[in-house]
């Protein structure tokens, strides 16, 4: 959609440049963005791998706001009219660094979460919640950029981006594509007897859907498998990688009519974070995501399990071992179809010293060289509990390991006498010009990247002796990761084009 979308502007730029020019300005004064992190840790955005290839992790958002006619009318449930919008969709979209390949999570609207601390542009303070909350409660804690603190909080993944859409934007871009063609096992109808359900009614086998139908498809719950929300996050991957397959049948459209409604619809249909303000960031993020072949994206659902504490029933949480390994894969651009990656052209490494451009359309924001470690200030906390309390602090861990970085020419590291709770050493800056410096105490540790994180909660580098160093010179090295999700993930490959609904007893016709 955005690739045809640039493709608009080509047309009218060679046509006519006035006409172009205007046309352009046009479509720049309606995209629509919002702040992309509310939360109090920054990851500071994906970071290239050891050639120079940067992945790109992008938060797919699907707003159920019922704030205007339109949006009222696709959506029903009056009561809710001109309320706080929910977000009710939530995928994760990792685009791996050598663009080989494509990994979607996606988190059930039923997840309870601990919701981080969000706060709006305008000052406005959303403090974390004591207690679980749904997660698609996050869009109202400030909108979007809340919804990405919450993902950041519980994965460490670093989100780049986010897009937003709602009922109307979701109809008018299903009628732009022309139809989507998806399958149920049998003749299904959403309705129940008390007037709930999506109002979808479809014949068995395979039927080309757009407009409200799409709609309807992706938010059907009761009909679908067994009537929960997994099952509509099922019936959404199997609508998005139909989709996939559909662009590529019609990639090569040069009707400019068509190419007009493409570009109005993908421009008007969606919210986006303020680093994709410009067409020619979308265009540029389209042509990295058009790299990847259908067969190689895999769409997943987050591990879960069924909360058993009082008053959650029917609601679920991460499944604590294999949700991880999922985000752990995506952390470290792995795969999840377990095919690997590909390597950089004809499989050899770039000559040392070579340089190597990233290739994702938008970089973390440059920082001056790390200085020596002997002028880096080093704040060191012990956090050894681990964030379930389960474990008491080591004695004096803090002063130990502050002695250690001390051996290691950081010397102005210093013992601290407040405390934390981290599973993992973690490394917090305040400002970005101590961005490399806390790289580069990491390095010194042999610490991934992803322990890196900026936050406003320390006062400037702070080490976190997290309870995977509870003795020793170095942390314990985490096992090894998986090379292939696990199948809790309900893995779907983007060629499958035998997917097909279940439909849950009780909705045929």
């Amino acid at each position: 959609m955005l690739r045809w979308t640039a493709s608009v502007l080509s047309f009218l730029i060679l046509g006519t440049a006035a006409a172009g020019y205007l046309y352009y300005r046009h479509l720049n004064g309606n995209i629509q963005t919002d702040a992309l992190n509310l939360g109090e840790t920054k990851l500071g955005g994906s970071k290239p791998n050891a050639f120079g290839q940067t992945p790109l992790n992008i938060l797919l958002i699907g707003s159920d706001a019922r704030d205007d006619a339109a949006n009222q009318a696709l959506g029903g449930g009056r009561d809710t009219f001109d309320g706080p919008a929910l977000a009710d969709v939530q995928m994760l979209l990792h685009l791996s660094a050598d663009r080989s390949n494509m990994s979607v999570v996606s988190m059930p609207r039923d997840t309870m979460l601990m919701m981080p601390k969000c706060t709006e542009p305008n000052g406005k303070v959303h403090p974390a919640s004591k207690g679980l909350v749904q997660t698609n409660e996050s869009l109202q804690r400030g909108g979007p950029g809340c919804t990405v603190a919450a993902w950041q909080e519980l994965t460490k993944i670093p989100i780049d981006h986010f897009m937003m859409i709602d009922f109307k934007g979701v109809v008018s871009m299903a009628d732009a594509i022309g139809g989507v063609p998806v399958c149920v096992e049998e003749n299904v109808h959403s309705r129940t007897r008390d007037g709930k359900g999506s109002g979808l009614k479809l014949p068995k086998g395979t039927s080309v859907i757009q407009g409200e139908t799409a709609l309807q498809w992706l938010r059907t719950r009761y009909g679908f498998e067994d009537g929960t929300d997994i099952g509509r996050t099922h019936a959404q991957h199997q609508y998005m990688t139909s989709m996939a397959r559909e662009f590529r049948k019609n990639a090569k459209l040069t009707n400019p009519v068509k190419l007009n409604s493409l570009a109005q619809a993908a421009i008007d249909a969606m919210v986006v974070d303020t680093g994709l303000n410009k067409i020619d960031k979308l265009y540029d993020l389209s042509t990295e995501l058009k790299k990847v072949p259908p067969g190689r994206i895999t769409m997943t659902t987050m591990p879960w399990v069924y909360s058993t504490k009082p008053g959650l029933d029917g609601r679920v949480e991460p499944m604590a071992t294999e949700a991880e390994a999922v985000f752990r894969m995506v952390r470290e651009d792995i795969a999840l179809d377990g095919k690997g990656n590909g390597t950089p052209e004809s499989g050899a490494s770039p000559s040392p010293g070579a340089s190597a451009t990233p290739t994702a359309p938008v970089t973390a924001p440059t920082t001056a060289p790390a200085a020596a470690p002997a002028k880096i200030a080093v704040s060191v906390r012990n956090a050894t509990s681990g964030k379930d309390g389960a474990e008491t602090r080591v004695r004096n861990r803090a002063g130990d390991v502050a002695a250690l970085l001390v051996g290691k020419g950081f010397t102005k590291a210093l013992a601290d006498t407040r405390t934390g709770a981290e599973d993992t050493t973690v490394i917090r800056y305040a400002t970005d010009a101590q961005a490399a410096d806390a790289g580069a105490l990491a390095t010194a540790l042999g610490l991934p990247a992803a322990s890196v994180q900026k936050s406003d909660q320390v006062p400037g580098i702070t080490l976190f002796v997290g309870k995977d160093w509870r003795s020793g010179n170095a942390p314990t090295p985490p096992p090894p990761a998986p090379t292939v999700a696990p199948t809790s993930a309900h893995a779907l490959n983007g060629d499958n084009e035998g997917a097909c609904m279940a439909i849950q007893p009780g909705f045929t016709w």
